[in-house]
Formats: C-alpha cells, structure tokens, sequence
C-alpha cells in the first residue's frame, strides 16, 4: 500500500456498476492514491493513482442525485455521491491535489512511486537541505533590513533628542538674555521644518512598512474559515512580519499578524490551522490544505517555532513508512539473489546463464559519475549559503550591539531631558 494514514477522508457512497447499486463507505485522499472503502467488508472498492487520473467533474445521476465523477485512464469511470460534508468541498481538494501533483513531476508524490537510487536519495536529502537553508538565509537578510531600520529609527530619535537639547537650553535662559530666542527664524521657516520633518517619518514608516511586507513564499491552498463545510480555493503567502489569506482573486480574506497569531497547529504535512484568539468574541481560525505545504512549512517553523504546535495525526503521518506493490512485486531471481547478496557474507553458487547479468548488477555503482557530479556542486552551493549565512550574522551581531549602545544613550538622554523638563514646571 502507498500511506494508510490518509490526507483527508470523507463519508460517502459509490456506485458499483456490476452489481447496479450503490454502496455506503469512505472516501480517502492519500498523496498518490484516491480509495473507497466500504462500511460493510471493508474492503477496498476502488482504489486509483492521482496519476491515472483523466477528468474530476461534478455531474447529475438520474438527473437528481448529485455526484462527483472521477474518470480514469482506460475510459473507468468512478461514482462517487452522498458526499459529506457536499461534493463542492470533495471536488475542490481532490482537484487541487490532482492538478499540483501534474504540475509538479518531479514532486514527493512522483518520487514516492518509483524506488529511487542511491545516488537519487542523496541528491534529494541534499536538495532538502539547500532549500532550508535558502529559507534560512531569506529569512535572516529580511531580519538584517529589519535591524537597519531600526538603525534608522535611532538616527532620527538622536536627531529629535538633539532639537529638542536646543530648545530646552532656549527656556532655561533668563529672560533679559537677548539671544534667548531665535528672532530670525521665522513662522514660515519653522512650518517648514515640521513638513520636513513629518514627510521625513512618513517615508521612513513607509520604509519599515515595505520591508515588512515583502513575500518570502507562497502557495495555493484550498481553504476554509472555521469549519470544513466550506473548503474554497485560495492561496497562502508568508510574509516577513505577517500571513495573508486570500482568495482565487487575489482578494484578501484576512491577515495575521506576526504577533497576533495565537497557534499554528499542523495536523499533516499538508494541513495547517492558524488561530487568532478573541476575548469577548469568536477567535479567528482558518484550515489551510496545500499539495506544497510542506515548502511553507519550512519557514513556518522558524518564524514561529514558539506558536507552532505538532498533532498526534502529522506524528502517525510522518512515522507511517512509504511502500509500493510494485517494491516488491515482478523482481527478478537476480535481484532477490542480489539482496541476499547483500545481506550476508557468504559466497552464493550461481548458476551459469545468470552469472553475466549477476556480474554487470555487482559492477554497477550504487552512484554515477554524474550524480558524483551533481552532489559535488550541490555541496559547494551548501558551503556557500553556510559561509553567506554566517557572514550576514556577524553583520547583525555588530548590529545589535550598535542598537545597545544607540538604545542605551538615548535613554540617559531622555531621563535628563525630563528632569529639566520638571524644573522648568
């Protein structure tokens, strides 16, 4: 079998074209595979790879009954209907998964059918990793433009500090000090400044506006708000400071804020929940369901490592081993002599007609020149995001120590400015 743990299930009955009748059961989503089983044996009545899959319409049996077709390849075609909770939602994530997985070939749905080499599995674990490390340093470069930001921000806090220096040492002058004031600077100049100054806060706010709006990922989805009775195609985007829910259209359903969101909680590697908590009002919840999860999820799990919460179901999910009929159905008598080969020491007798087909399987390496090849230049890529990475985090240490000292002045300069600020009251 392909996972037993299913991505998603629904109750519901299909219609058995031999014996003319329909038979209640479930209907379950699995990364490669659509099944329905029956209530009654238990037993597997269709079972079909997203693969196969030609056409999912939604259509009319006897002209009352609404139901969800699913044609096959070979003109099969699959009934499906008293779907729960309808067939809008049903058709909606077994579309989604189906059209993700034809425009992704080389995805994990694809790689699960066919057993990789071992040259394969290492370019894919390598893969992985360079692509959390992409994430990890877009993640630490937005991190960098938030502390010079901030760096800005202090610049003009010693600025408005400093004017505001002047203007106390003004009021503390005596009254007969004929430079107490400043008699050329007149009311226009001073309207002047103010502009200056608020344009000045109005683009640094923009600034810090747009860096923190800026798209680190993101993915479609098939989304709902609250319960599952109402699962819509959408998309998820993953800001810097921020995640935004919107629609087919782009529209915006809602936005989570970095530090509103109360719980991101991970019941597959291909469903999330994000919550919002209320008091005195409903919280807002919102089910996400994505064939590319797991590529946000990376990120995900280090923007909001301290909110995100693993269930029981991701645990059974992840744990459940991946296998194919075709793993060990049509091997050969060379490739079971092969594995025991392999897993013992002792020479085994083979027979003549086997020997040259024996001998080009022990030959053959376990990884090409090529993939040497490609694993060679994907390390040196690894190497240099790491070297990357590390310099970008010595450049924000030194940030945060010139934030320390800036932070630290400008509140020595604040106290003493309130201290004249009261004597001068």
């Amino acid at each position: 079998m392909s996972r037993d743990v299913p991505i998603h299930s629904w109750p519901g009955s299909y219609y058995i074209n031999s014996e003319k009748r329909w038979e209640n059961g479930t209907l379950s989503l699995t990364r490669t595979t659509v099944r329905f089983v029956s209530n009654q044996s238990k037993e597997s009545l269709a079972s079909f790879r997203l693969s196969r899959i030609v056409e999912i319409k939604m259509e009319s049996s006897s002209f009352i009954f609404s139901t969800l077709t699913v044609l096959e390849e070979g003109n099969v075609k699959h009934w499906f209907g008293s779907l729960k909770p309808n067939r809008v939602v049903v058709y909606n994530v077994l579309e989604h998964f189906w059209r993700e997985r034809l425009l992704s070939p080389s995805s994990e749905a694809q790689r699960a059918e066919a057993q990789p080499t071992k040259g394969r599995e290492l370019i894919s674990l390598v893969a992985g990793a360079q692509k959390r490390l992409e994430d990890t340093g877009r993640v630490l470069g937005h991190q960098g433009e938030q502390f010079d930001n901030m760096m800005q921000g202090l610049e003009k806090i010693d600025s408005d500090l400093g004017v505001a220096d002047k203007l106390l040492s003004e009021l503390e002058s005596p009254s007969w000090w004929p430079f107490g004031k400043l008699p050329w600077k007149t009311q226009q100049d001073a309207k002047a400044e103010d502009a200056a100054r608020a344009a000045a806060a109005a683009s640094s706010s923009a600034a810090r506006y747009s860096s923190r709006n800026k798209l680190i990922t993101s993915i479609p989805a098939v989304l709902s708000k609250g319960g599952e009775s109402d699962l819509k195609p959408g998309c998820l985007l993953v800001l810097v400071s921020s995640l935004e829910v919107r629609n087919t259209n782009c529209q915006l359903l809602h936005r989570f804020e970095r530090n509103e969101i109360d719980e991101i909680r991970v019941h597959s590697p291909y469903e999330i929940t994000v919550r919002q908590r209320f008091i005195g009002k409903p919280d807002i919840c919102y089910r996400l369901l994505s064939a590319k999860m797991p590529e946000a999820l990376s990120v995900l799990e280090m923007q909001y490592k301290k909110k995100i919460e693993f269930t029981s179901e991701y645990t059974d999910f992840k744990t459940t081993p991946v296998s194919s009929p075709r793993d060990t159905e049509g091997k050969s008598w060379t490739e079971g002599l092969l594995q025991t080969c392999q897993e013992t020491e002792l020479p085994l007798e083979v027979p003549a007609g086997e020997l040259s087909q024996l001998q080009v399987h022990v030959f053959q390496p376990s990884v090409s020149q090529a993939e040497a090849q490609e694993l060679k230049q994907m390390l040196m890529q690894l190497k240099n995001l790491a070297l990357e990475a590390e310099t970008e985090l010595e450049r924000q240490d030194e940030a945060l120590d010139v934030l320390t000292s800036s932070t630290d002045r400008a509140t020595m300069h604040i106290e003493k400015h309130t201290c004249r600020m009261k004597r001068l009251l």
